[in-house]
């Protein structure tokens, strides 16, 4: 995802889909420790894609 998808995202929409983003990650990490990920670029793009997200939620709450 895009810096300037989530940038137009509201605090709430941020809020939502970063809880969705970190269960999605949860369950990449389980299904890697019981049979390897062949393409691990999945779990490292999702963990960059949740850290974006809350830089730039941080970034919106300071702004309010």
């Amino acid at each position: 995802m895009k810096s300037a998808e989530i940038k137009e995202m509201s605090i709430q929409d941020l809020q939502e889909r970063i809880a969705t983003e970190k269960a999605n990650l949860a369950q990449l990490k389980v299904q890697h420790a019981v049979s390897p990920i062949e393409n691990q670029s999945i779990i490292k793009k999702s963990r960059r894609d949740i850290a974006r997200m809350l830089t730039i939620l941080r970034q919106k709450n300071a702004k309010c």
